[in-house]
């Protein structure tokens, strides 16, 4: 699946990347596939899978489109 990042916090951890279907997916920095510091950019284009977790759909595997 692919969307765009709605917006991240980085010292947080976490945001939402909004689908093309226009869902907003909850993206934990925990799922971001990447080397080093764990963040996304506003806007930017990614690339994903979504599952269910007991708090609701979630984003894994999120890498940069």
């Amino acid at each position: 699946m692919t969307g765009n990042v709605k917006w991240f916090n980085a010292e947080k951890g976490f945001g939402f990347i909004r689908t093309e279907e226009e869902k907003d997916i909850f993206v934990h920095y925990s799922q971001i596939v990447q080397d080093g510091y764990k963040s996304l950019n506003e806007g930017e284009a990614v690339r994903f899978e979504i599952f269910e977790s007991e708090k609701g759909l979630q984003a894994k595997n999120v890498e940069r489109a």
